[in-house]
Parts: C-alpha cells; structure tokens; sequence
C-alpha cells in the first residue's frame, strides 16, 4: 500500500509542476503620451509656420506648393529643352543664399560659396536637397523652407536658430553626370 501513495504522490506532484511559465509584468508601463505631445506640438508649429509663409507670400501666384511640404517659385527658368533635373550621383554645381521670413539675410553667397553636392549621396538639409531635384542647370528659384524641412530643431548650431523657417536663393550653375 505505501508503494502506491508513494507513486500517486510523485505523479501528482509530477502533474502539478508542469505549469507554463508566467510573464513577468514591467514595473513600470509607458503610455505614450510623450510621443502624442511631441506630434501634437510639431503639428501646432508647422501650421503656425504654414500660416507665417501664407500670409507672406500673399496673392503671389508664381509660388507653387510642392508635395515635399515647401513653397518654391523659379526666378529664372532654363533656356535649354533638353536641360534635365538631377538624378541619384550626379553632380549639382550651385549657390545659394539664406534669410530668414523678414528678409535679414543670414548666409550670403559669399558665405556658402559654391557648392558641389552629389545629388542623394551627401548631407545637405532635406528641403534644400529636395528642391535641387526640382532644378535645371542655369535656373534659379527662391525656396521657402519650414523649419522641419530646414535646419529644424537643432538649428545649424552657428547663427540660425531653434525651429527657424528660411528663405534660399538657389542658382544651378551647372549638372554633370558622374
């Protein structure tokens, strides 16, 4: 008789051990509401800046409002009908100027000199880099950029500040293939 306790005993606790192992539960859970802030507070200040580029450009009719979320209007446009936009690697020859919504001027050409950018293959700010694809060798347009397609949040850690929309004069001088 005691053989059979035994085996029963070891059965059953044999058949009690084999649970499956629980979750443990974080100490502490995230709501998220950080990140809805965040997206809440970008929203506020691109509508804002929208508003400020609105009310600036005004019934200026040759702006036109690209996808990429800035406003852009050709001062020149090329001569050249076989002239094309820049593609992935190619080679943008240009100058450009940056001021702010007030018309300060804050880089000169002189100040950005000539630059030579590989087309996506270089850092360069998002709207800058953007607007070059819209852009055919000897035209130039003025760009105005909000501050997320600009230098946004951190600035250019030397005289443009936090959140600042810009203007930019862009001349292509020139679009060579690599």
């Amino acid at each position: 008789m005691m053989p059979r306790v035994l085996v029963f005993f070891f059965i059953s606790i044999f058949v009690l051990s084999c649970k499956a192992p629980e979750a443990r539960r974080p100490i502490s859970e995230s709501s998220g509401s950080f990140i809805n802030q965040s997206v809440a507070r970008n929203k506020a200040l691109y509508e804002k800046e929208k508003s400020e580029i609105i009310s600036l450009i005004g019934n200026d009719s040759t702006y036109i409002n690209s996808n990429n979320g800035f406003w852009y209007k050709k001062n020149t446009v090329s001569n050249d009908i076989d002239a094309k936009t820049p593609n992935f690697g190619e080679i943008v020859n240009f100058n450009y100027s940056v001021s702010d919504l007030k018309g300060n001027l804050i880089y000169s050409k002189n100040d950005t000199k000539t630059q030579n950018y590989a087309m996506d293959r270089e850092e360069l700010f998002k709207g800058l880099r953007e607007g070059l694809k819209l852009m055919k060798t000897g035209e130039t347009a003025t760009f105005i950029f909000p501050s997320q397609k600009a230098y946004g949040y951190y600035g250019d850690e030397n005289k443009i500040g936090t959140n600042i929309p810009i203007i930019c004069n862009v001349t292509v001088n020139s679009i060579t293939k690599k």
